[in-house]
């Protein structure tokens, strides 16, 4: 298919910089529906959905004002949506951030309140959130870019929950290639954001296809040679009877190697089972299963990558058993002898392995014969992009371009480096991109010639996000190898049935709100609540105020909404936003309207919703201190979602929640808590100690079942640590079923110590950070225990510590909050003798 060769017109809008975005009609429908609905926004790969979140942001910020935050799954695509929007929007550059791990909370804390627009990673919003640095109460947009990843515990259900309970004024768009792999995903997704509307749009749309071009899709097959089928079968038998030892147990159906992966997730739950009641034979089985899983994943490289990347593999898996803390099916793997055989086979092997064969006769078709001029070839494996990046340079232009976190032998790629090779590669500096999965998800890569997928890929997801690479201005062509009678040809089968599912469940959705809003539990469906309560108004086009009709998808409804809608038709405006709340509430109490607002969180719940921004000062509020890197529990995100706690994240130097100026808790899972008594960088005693030293009252919470059933440690010996930390260094050893009950007891720990004790919060141990008036009231707090309210009254009443010190009992009681008691108690501590150990 080919573009018209009249190109249309721009878009105008007071918020746009003239004549810089192009009018499409699809994009203005989609983004028509979007301005007034809770959206997910399906939209091919490459073919403006930004655009269409871009539009609903400069309406929302011209109309209702306020802040936009668009969130996007990786540090480079929130860098290029933020190149997008200072390109596209008429507000100076420096109103629109970029929030990453990069820039540090304080930081982002000061730059939240003057911002209008806000690109940011989600775990860096999640944690801000949870740590009480930001408030979402003026946020009028939301953009969920690749919403599909808004399902498990991912960081985007959390915001999207606290978005809708916190904004004033909530509008919500998701955006996605390919939502989910049938309805019940895609409504999923939608559950979880808090989604109402689905608007789907694909080649097949007249508004679509004028912009979009055909693109092949071929399948090579690849033979391996004998010498790599022999490497195959020899792991393959040591599967077999590994999974035979796992049959022994119960637990195993078969001992056939190619067991598929739902089977073997079967398998670790049945023996998750065995361990929780108990049985020795559940810890034995796990080690047996642990080894399959390796075992499997070096089949799945000499089947479907390389030799080399198998080799690679094999020598970490070496280094991995001989650190003092190798599990033991790591020792068990490397000393098997047909392991070792394998590893043998693998060094000698020197030919070029077919799929490197077929890789660069392909790029030299493309970029030699048929005079092309761009590449990406996608593979699965880090290994194999470095590997293969290194074979392909000797022909041509070639870079990698991988994820940021370092493994043991590859390092990964800065934020800025990532950002050098696409600049790079868009200018046409190179020819060639070998890349991981980190280019899949939304990156502006440049039109390509080709895409070379070096290996199937299992999910419909993954699958249309890497084809959306070719075909967007020019016929493009997609290449996919596949190895015979390997599981590249079971993914490449599961991949194909799953499209085309995905694009059948799509189509079935197109413009089924009515019946998706059915489907959603009843929590889901009352966030109409949030919008006034007139998604029937909505639904239908009609205007609140007046009853009359009108069509609320007119594709020009993004495009001439602030500059008169055209044939002088009466368009509802995201001006409704802000009065339906009223009309609703005049209809019900005459105009008071004061029980609606509460509700929908517009006037006096102020208080309620500002709970979480950072300096509240209400004296209900109990506050736990958390370190950020609990954040791998969903402990700290459980306990900001309830009123009357606000959480704050930092960086402990010892223990991970605070609770009082005297209570701090260590958190360590059952399995945690033993590694920490026999090997590790450090263990719970010095931890527990360390607490000790800087708080009276430590408590070390151990979390989960099975304490003594864990690596073979003698339960007297757990017994001995137990007692140890309880009568050596006073602490409170508690124990908690998970993660769920370690939650309420903090609360109630914390409850108890501020609310009971009247203590405040403080953090000691902290290196050189405290002022010198925080020092001083740690000082005086620490005597008799009295705590930093009292410390404070005595510091104002006699000005300095020393003061303090030489106070009588009657002069003590001359301040605030210190009866005859507490001054008794200070004497004692202060004027007599030091008792020592005695």
């Amino acid at each position: 298919m080919a573009t018209t060769d009249e190109e249309p017109p721009s878009i105008e809008h007071p918020l746009l910089e003239p004549n810089f975005l192009q009018r499409r009609l699809y994009q203005l429908k989609l983004a028509g529906t979007a301005a007034n609905h809770h959206t997910l926004v399906c939209l091919p790969t490459g073919l403006g959905k930004t655009t269409v979140s871009l539009l609903v942001t400069a309406r929302r910020l011209d109309e209702v004002g306020g802040k936009s935050l668009m969130l996007a799954p990786t540090k480079p695509l929130v860098q290029q949506h933020a190149d997008f929007y200072r390109e596209a929007l008429a507000i100076p550059d420096e109103e629109i951030v970029v929030f990453t791990g990069d820039v540090s909370p304080d930081d982002r804390s000061a730059t939240w309140d003057d911002a209008t627009v806000i690109m940011a990673t989600p775990q860096v919003i999640e944690n801000d959130l949870v740590g009480s640095r930001i408030s979402l109460r003026d946020v009028t947009h939301v953009t969920f870019d690749e919403c599909h990843r808004a399902t498990g515990d991912y960081a985007y259900n959390y915001i999207a929950e606290r978005y809708h309970a916190d904004a004033a004024d909530p509008l919500v768009t998701g955006m996605s290639a390919s939502p989910g792999g049938d309805e019940e995903a895609i409504l999923e997704v939608c559950e979880n954001l808090g989604l109402e509307e689905v608007e789907v749009m694909t080649e097949d749309d007249a508004d679509v296809a004028k912009f979009t071009h055909d693109t092949d899709v071929e399948w090579e097959r690849i033979e391996l040679p004998d010498e790599v089928l022999e490497i195959r079968d020899a792991l393959n038998e040591v599967i077999k009877d590994r999974l035979e030892k796992l049959k022994e147990l119960g637990v195993a159906r078969s001992t056939q190697p190619d067991q598929s992966q739902k089977d073997l997730n079967r398998m670790r739950a049945e023996l998750q089972k065995l361990i929780n009641n108990d049985q020795s034979e559940g810890y034995k089985g796990m080690s047996v299963h642990a080894e399959v899983m390796k075992l499997r994943q070096a089949v799945t490289l000499v089947e479907t990558q390389s030799v080399e990347a198998l080799r690679r593999y094999f020598e970490r898996q070496r280094n991995q058993a001989r650190t003092s803390g190798a599990s033991k099916a790591s020792q068990r793997l490397v000393s098997d002898p047909r392991v070792r055989e394998a590893m043998r086979r693998a060094e000698r092997f020197d030919e070029l392995h077919p799929k490197y064969r077929k890789t660069r006769m392909l790029l030299a078709e493309t970029l030699g014969l048929e005079g092309g001029e761009r590449v990406i070839v996608f593979t699965e494996s880090r290994d194999t992009a470095e590997a293969l990046t290194e074979f392909l340079s000797e022909s041509f232009d070639a870079k990698r371009f991988v994820g940021q976190g370092d493994r043991e032998g590859s390092d990964g790629m800065t934020q800025k480096q990532q950002q050098e090779v696409l600049d790079q590669f868009r200018a046409g500096e190179f020819e060639v991109l070998v890349s991981t999965s980190v280019a899949e998800e939304g990156l502006d890569v440049p039109e390509v010639d080709l895409v070379l997928f070096y290996e199937p890929v299992p999910t419909a997801i993954r699958s249309i996000q890497r084809k959306g690479r070719t075909g967007r201005q020019s016929e493009g062509r997609v290449v996919v190898l596949m190895a015979e009678d390997t599981r590249d040809e079971a993914y490449f089968w599961i991949s194909r049935r799953r499209e085309k599912e995905m694009e059948s469940e799509l189509r079935e959705l197109k413009g089924m709100a009515d019946d998706i809003a059915e489907e959603l539990d009843d929590a889901q469906r009352s966030l109409e609540a949030f919008d006034g309560g007139s998604g029937a108004d909505a639904d239908a086009g009609t205007d609140p105020a007046s009853g009359a009709t009108a069509d609320t998808r007119n594709p020009d409804a993004v495009g001439d909404s602030s500059s008169g809608n055209e044939g002088g038709s009466t368009q509802p405006g995201l001006q409704d936003f802000a009065n339906r709340n009223s009309d609703s509430s005049d209809e019900d109490d005459g105009g008071g309207g004061d029980e609606d607002e509460d509700e929908n969180g517009d006037e006096e719940p102020i208080e309620e919703i500002d709970r979480h921004v950072p300096g509240t000062d209400d004296p209900e509020t109990i506050e736990i201190v958390a370190d950020q890197r609990e954040m791998d529990a969903n402990i700290a995100r459980e306990l900001s979602r309830r009123d009357g706690i606000e959480i704050r994240l930092e960086t402990l130097d010892v223990g991970d929640y605070v609770c009082s100026d005297r209570v701090v808790v260590e958190r360590k899972s059952v399995a945690d808590f033993v590694d920490s008594l026999v090997g590790g960088d450090r263990s719970v005693f010095e931890q527990v100690g360390a607490m000790a030293r800087h708080y009276s009252r430590p408590i070390v919470i151990v979390e989960g079942e099975g304490l003594y059933e864990q690596r073979d440690v003698h339960p007297n010996a757990i017994r001995g640590a137990l007692s140890s930390l309880a009568v050596d260094f006073g602490a409170s050893v508690l124990r908690t079923e998970g993660e769920a009950d370690t939650t309420e007891l903090l609360a109630v720990i914390a409850k108890r110590e501020q609310e009971l004790s009247s203590r405040e919060v403080s953090v000691h141990g902290e290196k050189g950070t405290k002022t010198l008036g925080e020092q001083q009231e740690y000082v005086v707090s620490s005597i008799a225990e009295i705590g930093p309210v009292t410390a404070r009254s005595l510091l104002e009443e006699f000005g300095t510590v020393e003061a303090v010190m030489i106070a009588s009992e009657e002069e003590l009681q001359e301040a605030d909050g210190v009866g005859k008691v507490t001054a008794e108690r200070i004497r004692e501590v202060i004027g007599n003798e030091y008792a020592g150990s005695k």
